[in-house]
């Protein structure tokens, strides 16, 4: 059986979610199904959590709080995509590794959001990786790979097609990592995925086709591996 995990970014989580992408999502995933696929969906947080992280620092809250804030808000956004691809089921989204390891033992799509503060939802999908035993993360964005820069800030950005995980660990050293500051790929999660040599594709999710294309193994988007 063939396996993977897909960590979808805020595109897919907007303040005002989208059916219409939540549904053609859904349809990719339970395509995957039907070709025998297992999977693991990530949510992130998106804008609510981003919303949310920011009041509560306009308060004083520690990035502690911040972080639990964040991962009620993945797991909202977990939940309503499960509604999408079981709409006449409750949706039970893990809470803990014991609850993902029996929700994974028990379906063949998992959804689930943040599982423990300190911890961003792309660290989350390397770790569902390594309990399932898959080999690829594709991390769904709304930018098509890893840039040399922000592309939407910089035009002098370059595409990295293939990075070693040393390389990436490089690129993202400087970046912040207070809660919800996870834009493109967390560091944590590169060395999780180096210690199992498990790679992450990071791919334009806004076009649900390229997260299918990734999963059977087309050479899109950015990869990071050994």
């Amino acid at each position: 059986m063939e396996k993977g995990v897909v960590k979808l970014g805020g595109f897919a989580f907007p303040l005002r979610p989208d059916p219409a992408v939540l549904k053609g999502l859904a349809s990719i995933f339970k395509r995957l199904l039907g070709e025998g696929f297992k999977l693991a969906v990530v949510a992130g947080g998106g804008e609510l959590a981003r919303e949310f992280i920011r009041a509560a620092r306009e308060a004083g809250a520690s990035e502690a709080v911040c972080d639990e804030l964040g991962i009620m808000a993945s797991r909202l956004n977990a939940s309503l995509l499960s509604v999408f691809l079981r709409p006449d089921e409750v949706p039970e989204i893990p809470s803990d590794f014991t609850s993902l390891s029996r929700a994974m033992s028990s379906r063949r799509i998992t959804v689930l959001g943040g599982l423990q503060p300190g911890q961003s939802t792309d660290t989350v999908a390397v770790l569902a990786a390594e309990l399932m035993g898959s080999k690829l993360v594709v991390k769904a964005t709304d930018i098509d790979g890893i840039y040399t820069a922000d592309p939407k800030r910089d035009p002098r950005a370059e595409k990295i097609p293939k990075l070693t995980y040393e390389e990436a660990m490089r690129l993202l050293s400087g970046l912040p990592t207070r809660a919800g500051s996870y834009e493109l790929l967390d560091l944590q999660a590169v060395r999780l995925a180096m210690r199992s040599g498990i790679r992450i594709r990071v791919v334009d999710g806004r076009d649900p086709e390229d997260i299918y294309r990734a999963l059977k193994g087309v050479d899109i988007g950015s990869l990071v591996g050994p």
